[in-house]
């Protein structure tokens, strides 16, 4: 049935929870002992956001500290029980980064494809100061990319093309984003050239 679109049939069991009913019994206790008010069942606890969770769960170091490492890297409106599958590509690979950002590094070589791809301009620069952890802790980061912000901070560029399909695939400048900018046969160059708007939008 390729050519119908997907249909999600809700489980009458355990309503999308992926969780049998016992689960629900399962509560945190507050520090109190208690369990009654605010307390958190398991599907509950998973149903949250990470922004969400820091909040709820913050008062257990280890917890907060993992969730703390999502929402670096722009990853704070993710559930915590959501399917890896649902995923983007950019997403799954920044979840990856969270269990290695503040390792030593120093023989680690991380190639990235587009991690910036669906990302609000300001998540771009969380995602660069993410990588700069990395870097700082001894890492090499190489990233394939077409974000000019995510260009613009790398230390080398090696621009490919001139063009994509079979007009690609030969290297038409290297160097910072400053020498690359400067050759006139680069298209990315081109770009990275032109000044950004002036704040009240009008043309620059």
């Amino acid at each position: 049935m390729q050519f119908l679109p997907d249909v999600d049939v809700l489980c009458p069991q355990c309503q999308g929870s992926r969780y049998a009913p016992e689960a629900h019994g399962i509560v945190r206790e507050r520090a109190d002992g208690t369990t009654d008010g605010d307390a958190l069942s398991l599907p509950q606890a998973l149903a949250l956001t990470v922004e969400e969770a820091i909040a709820a769960l913050g008062d257990l170091k280890k917890i907060r500290t993992r969730l703390q490492l999502l929402a670096d890297l722009g990853l704070g409106y993710l559930t915590l029980g959501e399917s890896t599958t649902a995923l983007s590509g950019g997403e799954a690979q920044r979840l990856k980064l969270a269990s290695d950002i503040d390792r030593k590094q120093h023989d680690s070589l991380f190639v990235l494809d587009e991690p910036s791809i669906g990302l609000h301009p300001l998540d771009v620069q969380v995602l660069l100061r993410v990588l700069q952890r990395l870097i700082d802790n001894g890492a090499t980061v190489v990233i394939i990319e077409h974000d000019l912000d995510m260009i613009t901070n790398a230390d080398y560029l090696v621009d490919l093309g001139p063009g994509g399909g079979a007009a690609g695939g030969r290297i038409v400048a290297t160097g910072t984003a400053a020498q690359v900018s400067a050759d006139p046969a680069s298209i990315t160059g081109r770009y990275l050239r032109q000044a950004p708007a002036p704040p009240d939008g009008t043309a620059g």
